[in-house]
């Protein structure tokens, strides 16, 4: 399985990274939406992709609403991986057609949890 981690902080991706590839996958990393979507051109659709929200250049919600426009793009699954707590952004934000929400700061069994929601890890 494969993956793409999308962060501005070099630190969270490194952790995310450190949790996907326990679970067996493989992780490319992009640092805003922007190289995100450079990524997908280059590399083709991985099975996962984790974004964050807040991030120059394209947001993470910009780049849901890019990545979900594109129907090559359509098996991706996409979960948003943020600090932002408000609902009304939360709602906004899976309206985008985000398949899974986990909130900074979070737990490892907090990202395995809903991947295993969605159907890309085994529940313990």
């Amino acid at each position: 399985m494969r993956a793409l981690i999308i962060d501005d902080s070099r630190a969270m991706r490194a952790l995310l990274g450190r949790i996907l590839a326990e679970l067996g996958f493989e992780t490319g990393e992009a640092s805003n939406g922007r190289e995100g979507l450079e990524h997908l051109q280059a590399h083709g659709v991985p099975d996962l992709i984790l974004v964050d929200w807040n991030m120059p250049e394209m947001t993470g919600i910009e780049f849901v609403e890019a990545a979900r426009a594109v129907r090559a793009y359509d098996e991706a699954k996409i979960v948003m991986v943020t600090t932002e707590t408000e609902m009304t952004r939360v709602v906004k934000a899976l309206g985008t057609g985000l398949d899974a929400y986990v909130m900074k700061p979070f737990t490892k069994e907090a990202v395995v949890d809903q991947l295993v929601r969605i159907g890309l890890a085994a529940g313990a």
